[in-house]
């Protein structure tokens, strides 16, 4: 599969002969399955591996020594640590091929959806969250990178005008403003031609930061651009930080058996509530990693809430404006059939998203 990137480690990549890597392999893929410590027995049976129980038991005993592999309270099975997950993601694991159900669902579901960015977000993460069973989130499109196209105004009455901010990749931001004084008609269409002259082409966020010196030689007090100076922080602002996600799958991921416990059950609840701890993750993933998978496992999590859970996140984009999705869920999930179903969709909304707005 192209276009996409596994999170590299910090921790130091220690060098696995082939039978340590089978053994590692298969602890994984057991310990995915059924959630359960993981024994030489199970593995010697279940693989034919051609050598004997104690032979897997001594290999494991050194997969443990060197982090890779932990040994649960008095259980005679052992577990993958942080360090064994990123060594099968980065370099053991097999890449999977989306099937082709998945791919029709996926197909059929965004491209019935509603034209609509709210809807069609909504519906990805329903959709990412059905098929993985675990919690998916979308973050809405960061307008601060867009370009802008043009701003409309609109009088709404004397005193009140609405401002129409449209992006180059499509998408629109509308803002009511206010002025104690009158708003003529002939002011609006001055200033709405004076904006757009010195203003289309710049990023919404460049406007934000230079807005009042590129009007600092316009007459202020004759004009509606004082309006615009002083709002200028909140018509060429991004979103609020609580409308900028999605998030979708709470009753799937509640089912895993790592959630069983009373406390782990509370987490997940928490970090739910938590929305601005999962937009960071999934933002710093997308800004390391731009078009590519990112993944963040366990302890590489910097947020506490974050430690028991791994992360697999890709940007989407319409034009030079993107968001993010992803799938947050126990480290024990099957990382190669997540990683395609999120590359995949990330294709697929990209796709469906910039069709609309070219429209």
């Amino acid at each position: 599969m192209k276009g996409w990137l596994l999170k590299l480690s910090d921790m130091i990549k220690e060098e696995l002969n082939e039978r340590e890597k089978n053994i590692l392999r298969y602890i994984i893929q057991q310990f995915v399955l059924t959630a359960s410590p993981v024994g030489s027995r199970n593995i010697a049976r279940k693989y034919e591996l051609g050598i004997s129980p104690a032979t897997v038991r001594n290999i494991m005993s050194d997969l443990e020594e060197s982090g890779f592999i932990n040994h649960p309270h008095t259980s005679a099975g052992r577990i993958p640590t942080d360090k064994g997950y990123r060594t099968y993601v980065d370099s053991l694991m097999k890449l999977e091929k989306l099937h082709e159900t998945e791919a029709g669902m996926i197909n059929k579901s965004l491209a019935s959806t509603v034209p609509d960015t709210d809807e069609l977000l909504r519906v990805t993460s329903k959709l990412l969250s059905s098929i993985t069973k675990q919690l998916a989130a979308v973050t809405y499109p960061k307008v601060d990178s867009g370009t802008l196209e043009k701003i409309q105004i609109v009088s709404l009455s004397s005193t009140r005008i609405l401002v129409v901010i449209s992006i180059k990749s499509g998408l629109v931001k509308t803002i009511t403003l206010e002025q104690d004084s009158e708003i003529k008609q002939s002011q609006i269409e001055s200033v709405q031609r004076l904006l757009n002259e010195r203003l289309a082409g710049l990023s919404l966020k460049e406007i934000r930061k230079t807005f009042s010196d590129r009007f600092k030689d316009v007459d202020t007090h004759k004009s509606i651009i004082r309006l615009f100076i002083d709002s200028a922080e909140k018509i060429f602002k991004d979103v609020n930080q609580s409308e900028k996600i999605v998030i979708s799958g709470a009753k799937d991921v509640i089912r895993q058996p790592e959630f069983e416990a009373p406390e782990r059950f509370q987490s997940v609840i928490e970090l739910i509530e938590d929305k601005d701890v999962i937009i960071h993750i999934l933002e710093k993933g997308s800004e390391l990693h731009p078009d590519q998978v990112y993944i963040s496992i366990g302890s590489e999590n910097e947020d506490q809430k974050l430690q028991h859970y791994s992360l697999i996140c890709k940007e989407y984009k319409i034009g030079n404006v993107s968001g993010t999705l992803g799938i947050i869920g126990p480290k024990r999930m099957e990382y190669s059939r997540v990683i395609a179903i999120v590359d995949y969709v990330s294709k697929i909304l990209s796709e469906v998203l910039t069709n609309e707005y070219s429209k």
